[in-house]
């Protein structure tokens, strides 16, 4: 049977973009990581990171919607046995996304300072985080480059190529890290600047490898043509729908650490350290995530729906396991987690009265992103982007006003994560089972 969907197939696709997907995180844990053994104001340094990386993310999962996009169309083209229609699509999408992550950094640059004020940063905090953002916000271009060619790469069913390229970039800016923080032979330390050098050549290398692999491995070139291919207007409608979804996603991230920030540098620290953790967690789940991105748009594309549906079942089985199999691991390692971090006492106590929230967390956010992979390949955007809505401001934020009224602090903060996850989870759910019952 053509459309058939086995476990073989799945894995095949899942397993490299679960590696791929890591090392996206593993460049801000190993920041993260380093840092917070300096000798050198270490506390503050890691929460400078923690702001820094919150914000970016924002920006990166606000435009690397384009992935996603690029992933939808070019799978379920691939489907339907169409992709010569779209060749000249891809270019296109990366061109208009270059162009606007340049705008970025030209105007966020000089207003750094006013940005980490809105995160509650001041005095010393507010100057790592300026010096640290005002070097690792030039590898947004190339990082969102790369995640524009990783789309090309889904799309067409391939997640191996990204995978070699983001475990090189991971590897390289891990032994960047250290030479760059610490100094080698020559080499000055250079503290929490060093950090975001490492990661903007990290960042610059991955793309070039991006550009490689998308020339010597397949026929799309990114070569720009005109007129625009008939699918920009629908993917620039993904792109808007999951642009909106995004925006509601980082205000929960948003108010997360800027709540933790008010709180003190002791729990900004342990927030960073936590959400960090957080987000490695969820690339890992990602990767089946991403899996079914792929499969459900080539499948949808073919009209297989009742393969659809089989993908859909036992997706839901394997994002309960992977997230209860990595809170049950992270449970074993519970205190070795936390120094591996930082050795400041009062942090890590912080750290270690709310780290089981993000643990037990774990198989509902599983049910969650690869739901959300799922509908992304459907290309239901707009759903997604209504869940993200209902989920973050009636769910998250009435719940942190509430727990920050009873001076629950970063419980309170864990417990609206709780929330905003569940209610993300359920809504998804109960459409996927609605639409293909």
């Amino acid at each position: 049977m053509k459309n058939k969907i086995t476990l073989k197939q799945i894995n095949t696709l899942a397993i490299p973009a679960l590696f791929a997907g890591i090392a996206e995180p593993l460049l801000s844990i190993a920041d993260t990581a380093f840092v917070g053994h300096m000798d050198v104001l270490p506390k503050e340094s890691l929460a400078a990171v923690g702001l820094v990386g919150v914000f970016l993310s924002m920006i990166v999962w606000i435009l690397g919607q384009t992935r996603s996009a690029i992933s939808t169309i070019t799978s379920q083209y691939l489907g339907a046995n169409k992709l010569d229609e779209i060749k000249d699509l891809p270019a296109q999408s990366i061109f208009l996304l270059i162009f606007i992550s340049f705008g970025i950094v030209v105007l966020s640059y000089p207003f750094a300072s006013s940005i980490f004020r809105l995160y509650n940063a001041s005095d010393v905090l507010l100057e790592l985080s300026v010096k640290y953002f005002r070097i690792r916000i030039f590898g947004l271009p190339f990082t969102l480059f790369t995640f524009a060619i990783f789309g090309i790469f889904r799309g067409l069913q391939n997640t191996f190529y990204p995978m070699i390229i983001a475990i090189t970039g991971a590897l390289l800016n891990v032994a960047l890290d250290y030479i760059l923080i610490f100094g080698f032979y020559d080499i000055p330390p250079l503290n929490i600047q060093g950090a975001a050098y490492a990661s903007v050549f990290a960042q610059f290398t991955m793309a070039l490898l991006a550009v490689i692999f998308l020339y010597k491995k397949t026929e799309i070139k990114l070569k720009l043509q005109f007129p625009f291919n008939k699918e920009m207007k629908n993917l620039v409608f993904m792109i808007l729908n999951l642009f909106i979804r995004t925006i509601a996603l980082n205000a929960a991230l948003y108010f997360g650490s800027s709540f933790a920030t008010k709180y003190g540098d002791d729990s900004i620290a342990a927030y960073t350290i936590s959400i960090n953790i957080w987000f490695f967690f969820a690339f890992v789940i990602d990767g089946y995530a991403g899996a079914g991105n792929i499969l459900s748009g080539r499948l949808f594309g073919a009209k297989a729906y009742e393969q659809l549906k089989i993908l859909g079942k036992r997706l839901f089985v394997y994002g309960i396991s992977i997230g209860s199999l990595l809170a049950i691991l992270a449970f074993v390692f519970y205190y070795p987690i936390g120094k591996l971090f930082i050795e400041d006492s009062t942090v890590l106590q912080k750290f270690y009265d709310v780290f089981w929230i993000v643990l037990i967390m774990q198989p509902i956010n599983g049910i969650a992103f690869i739901f959300d992979g799922i509908f992304k390949g459907l290309g239901y955007m707009r759903y997604l982007r209504n869940t993200l809505l209902i989920s973050t401001f009636l769910g998250f934020l009435p719940c942190l006003l509430i727990a920050d009224y009873f001076g629950l602090e970063l419980y309170g903060i864990w417990i609206a994560f709780t929330v905003w996850m569940i209610l993300r989870a359920g809504i998804l759910l109960i459409k996927f089972k609605k639409s293909f019952a």
